[in-house]
């Protein structure tokens, strides 16, 4: 009865979403966007911590962003560059999903669990053309006065 039961399910199953991962190959590298604001929601857990930021109606890049040190990683990555490169969204969500890293790499970094209320910033990349839903992939995050690179472990 109980086999007769779960077969039956099955194909219900295939209608329900599917929770998606995105890998960084989803993600537009050649354009890396800075947001800032307050995390809304958190969720702390794996494949990756995410959260919810609410960005200002008014989102600027600071004037010294360009300057910013940032901490050495065991991936190739050129943070000076992403730096110079980094923009503002052209969409004004207020609102956006941002994927951060897996937790073993958070804790790597000695990342604190974020909260809902923690103002912070990241530095990452949306889908190609910003098309589709508010995503960010984060490279890096900024809480604080603390940087971490999400790319890979700290070197």
């Amino acid at each position: 009865m109980q086999r007769r039961t779960l077969l039956a399910a099955l194909p219900a199953l295939g209608s329900l979403p599917v929770l998606a991962h995105h890998g960084w190959s989803s993600f537009d590298q050649d354009r890396p966007i800075y947001l800032s604001g307050k995390a809304v929601k958190v969720s702390w857990r794996n494949p990756h911590a995410e959260l919810q930021l609410e960005v200002p109606e008014n989102l600027a890049l600071p004037a010294d962003f360009a300057r910013r040190s940032l901490p050495r990683q065991t991936a190739q990555v050129d943070g000076a560059a992403l730096l110079g490169k980094a923009k503002v969204p052209t969409r004004r969500d207020r609102h956006w999903e941002v994927e951060l890293a897996p937790l073993t790499r958070m804790q790597a970094w000695s990342v604190d669990e974020i909260k809902p209320g923690t103002a912070l910033a990241v530095l990452g990349f949306t889908f190609a053309g910003e098309q589709g839903e508010a995503v960010l992939r984060a490279e890096y995050l900024f809480v604080g006065d603390k940087t971490y690179g999400l790319r890979s472990s700290p070197a």
